[in-house]
C-alpha cells in the first residue's frame, strides 16, 4: 500500500511553509529577449508576459509545452439533497463515463489544445456529508482526496490544466469562497447548471446555513476546505501543492477549480504564483474569487461549464505566447532598424 503523502492536516500547511520560488532569472532572460525582437517594446501585450510566467516556473529561457496534461477530478455531494442543483448525483458518474468515451467538451478542447486528458473520479459511489449539517468529510476522506491530486500531478510535466466535474459542487465553491474571503449565499452562489429563482434562493439558504454551522472553523482555510468542500476540492488542492512543489506552471479552470486552490492562498499569499486562472467563469462568484486572489483572468468567453473546459481553451494562447517569442527574429536578426 503507498504511504500517504500528507498524514495530517498540519502536514500539508507545513508544506505551504516551504514553498519552492520560480527561476526569475529565466523570466527575467524572456523579458530581455522580447525587448530586441521585431516589434515594439510591449506591443504583444499578455503574451509577452505569459511567456515570461512560463519560463519562471518551467526554469529555462525558452519555455515549451512539449508536455500538456489536463486532469479533470469528479466528486458527488450529499447537499444536493438539499435540492441546490437542478440535475441528481448519478449525472457526474454519467459524465465521466462520457469522458472516457470521448463525448464531453473537455476531450475535444483537449485534443485541439494538444494536451492529454486524464479524469479521475473520487468516490463517487459515497457522496460527501450535506455541507450545512455536518463536516462534509472527515479528515481521513480529506487527506485522501488531497493525496489523489497531489499524486496525479507528475514531475516533468511542462504544463497543467485543472478541472472538475461533480453534481452540486458550485454550492461547496460558493460555502468555500464565502468562508476565506467573507460574505454570505447571496454573494457568491450564482445559478450553477441552471437553477431558478426558487433554487436560487435555496442554494443561498443552505450556503448561509452552512456558515453557521461551522462557524468555529472558519479562521482555518484547510478545516474550510474539509468542512464546505469536495473530493474533486480537496484533490485540486493537492494538484496545485504538488505542481508547486514540482516548479510546473498551472492553468485554474473556472469557479469550482479556483475555490478549490483557494485555501493555499490563505495560508501563503504567494502560493499561487505558479497558477494563472484561465477564464473568467459566467458563475456569479468567479470574478469576486479572483479579485480576492489578486489575479486577472486570461479569457472572458462567458463559459461555465466546468471540466477544465475554459483551461484547455487558454493552452493554446500559452503556445501562441512562446511560438512568437522563440520563433521571432530579433531586429539584428532580420536586418531591421531598432528605435533610436
Amino acid at each position: 500500500m503507498t504511504k500517504p503523502r500528507f498524514a495530517t492536516i498540519e502536514a500539508i500547511r507545513e508544506a505551504c511553509r516551504a514553498l519552492p520560488e520560480g527561476d526569475e532569472r529565466a523570466a527575467e532572460a524572456v523579458r530581455a529577449r522580447q525587448r530586441i525582437l521585431t516589434k515594439p517594446p510591449g506591443s504583444l501585450g499578455l503574451l509577452e508576459e505569459l511567456a515570461a510566467w512560463l519560463a519562471c516556473w518551467q526554469g529555462r529561457e525558452m519555455p515549451g509545452l512539449e508536455r500538456v496534461e489536463v486532469l479533470v477530478f469528479a466528486g458527488n455531494h450529499g447537499v444536493v439533497a438539499r435540492g441546490v442543483s437542478p440535475y441528481p448525483p448519478e449525472v457526474t458518474g454519467q459524465m465521466v463515463a462520457n469522458f472516457a468515451a470521448g463525448g464531453a467538451a473537455i476531450n475535444q478542447l483537449a485534443k485541439v489544445a494538444g494536451a492529454k486528458l486524464r479524469v479521475i473520479p473520487l468516490d463517487l459511489e459515497a457522496p460527501t456529508r450535506d455541507l450545512s449539517e455536518a463536516p462534509a468529510m472527515d479528515e481521513a476522506e480529506f487527506l485522501a482526496a488531497v493525496d489523489t491530486g497531489f499524486a496525479a500531478a507528475v514531475p516533468g510535466t511542462d504544463l497543467l490544466a485543472l478541472g472538475e466535474m461533480g453534481i452540486g459542487n458550485t454550492t461547496a465553491a460558493a460555502a468555500v469562497a464565502a468562508a476565506l474571503f467573507g460574505g454570505d449565499g447571496q454573494r457568491w452562489a450564482g445559478r450553477g447548471t441552471g437553477l431558478d429563482d426558487e433554487g436560487l434562493s435555496r442554494k443561498q439558504a443552505v450556503i448561509d446555513a452552512a456558515l453557521a454551522h461551522h462557524a468555529a472553523l472558519l479562521h482555518d482555510p484547510l478545516h474550510v476546505a474539509r468542512a464546505l468542500g469536495g473530493r474533486e476540492l480537496a484533490a485540486i488542492m493537492g494538484a496545485v501543492l504538488a505542481a508547486r512543489l514540482h516548479r510546473t506552471p498551472v492553468l485554474l479552470d473556472g469557479f469550482v477549480c479556483t475555490a478549490g486552490a483557494a485555501p493555499l492562498a490563505r495560508i501563503a499569499p504567494t502560493a499561487l504564483d505558479h497558477a494563472r486562472i484561465a477564464h473568467c467563469s459566467a458563475e456569479i462568484g468567479h470574478h469576486a474569487l479572483a479579485s480576492a486572489l489578486g489575479q486577472q483572468p486570461l479569457l472572458h468567453l462567458g463559459m461555465r461549464l466546468g471540466e477544465a473546459s475554459g483551461a484547455a481553451v487558454a493552452i493554446p494562447i500559452l503556445r501562441a505566447a512562446i511560438a512568437c517569442h522563440a520563433g521571432m527574429a530579433t531586429f539584428a536578426e532580420a536586418g531591421v532598424r531598432d528605435r533610436d
